[in-house]
């Protein structure tokens, strides 16, 4: 019962903590000058820090299982309850297509290097090099709008594009007040609250699922994923219904880039990752499938549809159902988790096969209709309505 209570309390606490963390570290980011689209990064890390917590604190008590688990249950639920619900509840999310392969490319290197630590292929150090590098680049290119940059003309102009179509979108999504010296105090004391509240939540979730018999790997990619995960879904959600298409797609590839980052290659690195099993193998396949997926869907329709968003939500059920089964394998385990993981990857692949066909024969439609041409990623607003 005090694992149930303390569990209970911390994750209210840390929850309604990082929203103040969130909203005073973007007042300190306006005081210092950050662009809208770097003030949507700082305000991602702030809304990561409970699952970061918690998975910092798994893997210092050698719980990988459990540690791996959050970060990379967190982005697939991100994916699902961001995206997919977001979708859902708007209607559509209207996309450039410039936003989707400048933000997308950044989140695909990111889940590919992770597959490749987990699997064993990289060390935790290289992957953690990897992708800080691309994303102080990615950074560089959302501060500067790639000016400065040595590049041909015709890419320079390309990347203005794609900040300047994010940029106009954020900035009256996330645009705050600037910040005074109470706010950096304030923000100080709510990093010290949520950083307490998680671990202690975290600690409550591993001894509660321990004395019931739960694996860690469900603790962590289902129980603790969710929880900490829900200040980005309610945001994201509520930036979708505004048709705030661009600011819920950076939130969502933001906030998962910046887990993988902070949650598991920088603590792997100093700590180390020990040996994941099959089913960690399981839940970085989904978690790289669904990235594709989505992507590819929004780049094909330059957004996402509530049919697509639904699609993604029964794909997170198929994802629970998968770790569960995985999770609770008597025998055989791992060799349970990595059929299954195979099956993911070979379904998510057919969804992506089968949203191409679809997208092309759809524009191929558009064109031969008379009277009338394709449309281009310029003449779709930053903004789009709510299909009725």
């Amino acid at each position: 019962m005090l694992a149930v209570v303390t569990f209970v309390a911390g994750a209210a606490i840390s929850l309604l903590t990082s929203w103040l963390l969130v909203s005073r570290l973007e007042r300190i980011g306006e005081r210092l000058g950050l662009s809208e689209a770097l003030l949507g990064i700082v305000a991602a890390l702030a809304a990561d820090a409970p699952e970061v917590t918690a998975a910092v604190t798994a893997l210092t008590s050698h719980q990988q299982r459990i540690g791996a688990g959050v970060v990379l249950g967190s982005n697939v639920f991100n994916l699902a309850a961001l995206l997919g619900l977001g979708a859902v509840v708007a209607g559509r999310i209207g996309l450039h297509r410039r936003v989707v392969a400048l933000s997308g490319t950044v989140a695909v290197w990111v889940a590919a290097v992770c597959v490749l630590v987990v699997v064993g292929v990289l060390p935790p150090l290289a992957g953690l090099l990897l992708t800080a590098g691309v994303i102080a680049l990615y950074a560089v290119v959302l501060g500067t709008g790639g000016r400065g940059l040595r590049l041909p003309a015709s890419w320079s102009a390309w990347l203005r594009s794609a900040v300047a179509e994010e940029e106009l979108e954020l900035s009256g999504a996330i645009r705050p007040r600037r910040g005074r010296w109470t706010d950096a105090v304030t923000a100080a004391a709510a990093l010290m609250v949520v950083v307490i509240a998680s671990v202690a939540m975290e600690r409550a979730a591993s001894s509660l699922g321990s004395s019931v018999g739960i694996p860690q790997i469900i603790t962590g990619g289902l129980v603790l994923a969710a929880v900490t995960s829900l200040p980005n879904a309610v945001a994201a959600v509520y930036l979708a219904g505004r048709g705030r298409g661009a600011a819920t797609l950076s939130t969502a590839l933001n906030s998962n880039t910046l887990n993988v980052i902070a949650g598991l290659l920088l603590p792997g690195a100093v700590l180390g990752l020990g040996t994941l099993s099959g089913s960690g193998l399981l839940v970085t396949a989904w978690y790289l499938g669904l990235t594709l997926v989505v992507l590819v869907l929004a780049w094909l329709y330059k957004g996402l549809t509530r049919r697509h968003g639904a699609a993604v939500i029964v794909a997170y059920a198929g994802f629970t159902a998968s770790l569960i089964v995985s999770g609770y394998a008597a025998r055989d385990g791992n060799a349970v988790a990595i059929g299954l993981a195979g099956v993911s990857v070979a379904a998510l692949a057919a969804s992506i096969a089968h949203g191409a066909m679809r997208g092309r024969h759809h524009e191929l439609g558009r064109r031969d209709q008379p009277g009338r041409s394709a449309r281009t990623s310029r003449d779709i607003p930053a903004s789009l309505p709510t299909e009725v």
